[in-house]
């Protein structure tokens, strides 16, 4: 036993190739190298989010349904039923999406297309978002997002030369992403046509693009952007409301009145997890789309600064996995992790935004956190898929040697997680 231990001691602190492994344990599956950092944020924002959906829930799901705990047991499916898709995905090797790019971008572009069918897709609150798989509504635009972000990351890296030495190699992509938007602007959800372009674009931009060519997408955007707005006067409300909201509490600025004043109560350290006053009969969709704001109220500032702080470690972290791939030359890696982390945050921060007054109202879910079956099932599948991709990216880490820093001192490898 003890010259077991020695050995093992031994293989650790050896840069070189490791020691031959006894031959009872040569045909083990390798163990999955995980990181600790991105699955305590996760379980973290998860157990949050469950608290606050049935709190935020607990009074309108007893006078809807008679049993106040109705939302809760839905979204616990839904976790679930995510922690059995990322496990499914931490165990398929990253390389498959990279191959089956174009299949995986004919689906998504197949759902978009499907949820604006009648009697396919199904009408919810005056969006056509969902497709009806059974007893149970899916929202399209959830898996297409993923899938349309893994097309662009293999374009990136199968595209590369053409992206950058010209600028019609550049705008391929946006074409058909263009095309996306369109379709989701149909359903209409322009906050997720918003936040899949904004990923698109800054993916583009890290790949080592000329700022010269994302000049045109950009001004081209924001002139759409513009022009959706002044032609209808749904969008302009939602536009111009946000910023004197007060101005019109009674109608289109009643639901961020209300959230303020949620934000307001809750002071430093909130009122206490089940008090908050708004979420019984004032603020709209209290455990959806406006769940930072009960948040806020039962738990204040400090409640914000813990759920601030556990997105922007969780973003950081991937983007900082999506740097040590690119290290490793493990280009598509190192896409997949740089565009869940910028998703993640930018979907957050827009969330946020709009319940603070900040930015225009979107019907934009908070990963992890708000009630939503599909948000909730896609993004637990996407983390596991995540975690696939720090398992590879270490795993060659560990393997290979690394190079000797410029100081001539040996700089040893990590064994398990990314670099902190």
């Amino acid at each position: 036993m003890i010259t077991s231990w020695l050995q093992s001691l031994r293989t650790a602190l050896t840069p070189a190739a490791p020691a031959p492994m006894p031959a009872a344990s040569r045909h083990r599956a390798p163990r999955l190298a995980w990181d600790p950092v991105i699955v305590t944020c996760t379980a973290l924002l998860l157990l949050i989010g469950l608290v606050m959906v049935t709190s935020a829930s607990i009074s309108v799901a007893d006078r809807q349904t008679g049993n106040a705990y109705f939302y809760l047991e839905r979204q616990l499916i839904s976790a679930m039923l995510g922690l059995v898709g990322g496990a499914v995905l931490m165990r398929l090797p990253v390389e498959l999406w990279e191959r089956y790019g174009f299949l995986l971008l004919v689906i998504a572009m197949g759902a978009l297309l499907l949820v604006l069918v009648p009697g396919i897709g199904a009408v919810v609150n005056g969006s056509r978002r969902w497709l009806r798989v059974g007893p149970l509504n899916f929202q399209a635009s959830e898996l297409a997002r993923v899938l349309l972000l893994t097309w662009l990351c293999g374009y990136l890296v199968r595209r590369e030369d053409q992206l950058r030495a010209s600028f019609t190699g550049y705008i391929k992509p946006f074409g058909v992403l263009g095309v996306a938007a369109m379709l989701l602007l149909l359903e209409p959800d322009m906050g997720a046509a918003v936040v899949l372009l904004a990923t698109a674009f800054l993916l583009t931009v890290l790949a080592g693009v000329r700022l010269t060519y994302c000049l045109l997408p950009v001004v081209v955007g924001a002139g759409a952007f513009a022009l959706l707005v002044l032609t209808s006067e749904y969008r302009m409300k939602r536009v111009t409301v946000f910023t004197k909201p007060f101005e019109h509490a009674l109608d289109s600025g009643y639901q961020l009145v209300q959230a303020l004043i949620a934000i307001g109560r809750g002071e430093w350290f909130g009122v206490g997890l089940g008090e908050s006053v708004q979420k019984l009969f004032y603020l709209p969709e209290a455990h959806t789309d406006f769940v930072f704001a009960v948040l806020a109220e039962e738990f204040g500032f400090a409640g914000i600064l813990v759920v601030v702080t556990l997105f922007m470690v969780l973003s950081i972290r991937a983007l900082r996995l999506s740097r040590l791939a690119m290290l490793q030359g493990m280009k598509f890696h190192a896409y997949m992790a740089a565009a869940f982390g910028l998703w993640i945050g930018m979907q957050a921060l827009v969330n946020m935004g709009v319940t603070m007054g900040l930015l225009p109202t979107k019907g934009l879910t908070l990963p992890l956190l708000s009630y939503g079956r599909s948000s909730l099932l896609v993004t637990l599948a996407w983390i596991g898929l995540l975690l696939r991709v720090n398992h590879e990216v270490v795993g060659v880490q560990s393997a290979v040697p690394r190079a000797m820093p410029r100081n001539g001192g040996p700089r040893p490898a990590p064994r398990t997680g990314v670099p902190a």
